[in-house]
């Protein structure tokens, strides 16, 4: 079960609110912990310990670091538990990549009478892999207070509206809200508005482009407006689909009293990609500063040391998507050899060395270029991609794209483009000083809304519910 179906918008969300509005406050986070456990459930029953188990041990560790005095039993306990979380979170995404690729080639387990069965990767594992370590990490560091009430502390650690993919919620972004927080109309209504426009990003934008993009990886020789055309809706796909869920969760989040950290600043609007890390999945990349790169010694010390810092927090990043592909890993090279290169030339988001059109030309096209191995396969995928980008199978359109293009594809793309640069746009517009009188404005604010809902449901009816594509790392 996804957000954007019509078992979670028509039974499983109404059910809960209507659960979650009759019980007495102190029995909320027992509300949403037993929906979230449901709502996990649904898709694999036998994977619900993926949510219970690291709830309970990150609790009890949490009670124990809390306990302890500084010294060495109470950095060992952080530092076992560390390694049964990353071990979990290793074994899931890499075992199948490790058995199949290093393995089955010299040692074959058929002519042995055995023969491997693939390890279904847990939907949402890393985000709760994560989520756990950073509780722990604060903890340890008494940075947060150690949560003494387990309901509280698992539905924190379980919550549906953002446990598939994201954001990465920190304990201290909620911690006061877990013992206290409002329920009512305007919070319901403003977040019933936020899930609104992700459930529109999703459903109406991410996959309607879909097709296109499929069409465009699959084919055997693509031209190079096939492989830019695949680049570009894929980038812009990638952006609604996960932006779009993250937005539902934010939305789900403020209808239940929670302020969840926004995810996503615009990031095809940036002028390097230092700045495109800081406004893509910004609570991972924040994350990642946080727990690794500033423990690794961060922007200190020698120029050699602090590219080999940003290179292994990319890689690890890139690791971190992938679980059956090197491509993930060689997604992460090329950021952290981009970022590597534009620091040694000082490039900065305030002094980026060249013209503000030019510098955003250049990263949006190294972006799209690396979506195109983020997205491919395998390597041969990608490589057919970037030689049609080259234009070595030809220039123009193949008949294959021609053939499945429609004008609502074109209209997407376009809606999409606007909406991924709306502040260059919304300047524009505030120039022209374009207002509207407070009463059309407030109708108005109601009514697309309304618009949004019945189109995604429409769509949905006729489309059926497609996964969000970070479900798969």
């Amino acid at each position: 079960m996804v957000f954007a179906s019509l078992e979670f918008l028509t039974v499983f969300f109404p059910l809960f609110l209507l659960v979650y509005a009759v019980s007495a406050p102190r029995w909320r986070n027992a509300v949403i912990l037993l929906f979230s456990w449901a709502f996990y459930g649904w898709w694999s029953p036998q994977h619900v310990w993926v949510l219970v188990g690291p709830s309970v041990l990150c609790w009890l560790v949490g009670l124990g670091l809390g306990y302890l005095p500084d010294g060495r039993r109470r950095k060992g306990l952080l530092i076992a538990t560390l390694i049964v979380l990353v071990g979990a979170l290793a074994f899931f995404k890499y075992i199948n990549l490790i058995v199949e690729s290093l393995i089955a080639p010299w040692w074959s387990p058929v002519d042995r009478g055995w023969t491997w069965e693939r390890v279904i990767l847990p939907i949402g594992i890393s985000f709760i892999v994560l989520q756990s370590i950073s509780y722990v990490v604060d903890v340890y560091r008494r940075d947060v207070p150690v949560e003494r009430d387990f309901v509280a502390y698992a539905a924190y650690q379980s919550m549906f509206s953002q446990l598939i993919a994201g954001p990465i919620v920190r304990y201290s972004h909620v911690e006061k809200e877990l013992h206290r927080r409002p329920f009512d109309v305007v919070h319901v209504g403003e977040g019933l508005r936020i899930f609104i426009i992700g459930l529109a990003m999703k459903v109406i934008v991410a996959d309607t482009l879909a097709p296109v993009v499929d069409l465009c990886f699959s084919l055997p020789r693509p031209s190079a407006a096939d492989a830019w055309l695949g680049a570009l809706t894929y980038g812009l796909q990638l952006f609604f689909d996960f932006a779009g869920y993250s937005v539902m969760a934010v939305g789900m989040g403020q209808m239940l009293g929670f302020k969840f950290p926004q995810n996503f600043d615009f990031p095809y609007v940036a002028r390097s990609i230092q700045e495109f890390w800081r406004r893509w999945h910004m609570t991972l990349g924040s994350w990642l500063r946080d727990y690794l790169y500033i423990p690794l010694g961060g922007g200190r010390g020698s120029a050699v040391r602090v590219s080999l810092n940003l290179m292994l927090v990319m890689m690890i990043s890139g690791l971190w998507h992938g679980a059956d592909s090197v491509n993930f890993f060689l997604w992460g090279v090329m950021h952290g050899a981009a970022m590597v290169i534009q620091r040694a030339m000082g490039a900065s988001e305030s002094s980026p060395r060249l013209s503000r059109p030019l510098a955003w030309s250049l990263t949006i096209a190294f972006v799209l270029t690396a979506w195109i191995i983020f997205r491919a396969p395998d390597l041969a995928s990608a490589w057919r991609m970037y030689q049609g980008q080259w234009g070595v199978n030809g220039w123009t359109l193949s008949d294959e794209v021609l053939a499945l293009w429609r004008p609502v594809h074109g209209v997407t793309l376009a809606i999409a483009v606007v909406a991924a640069t709306w502040p260059w746009w919304a300047a524009r517009v505030r120039r022209l000083r374009l207002v509207a009188p407070s009463r059309v404005v407030g109708f108005w604010d109601v009514l697309w809304p309304a618009g949004l809902l019945v189109l995604s449901v429409g769509l949905l009816a006729s489309r059926g519910a497609t996964p969000f594509l970070y479900f798969q790392f």
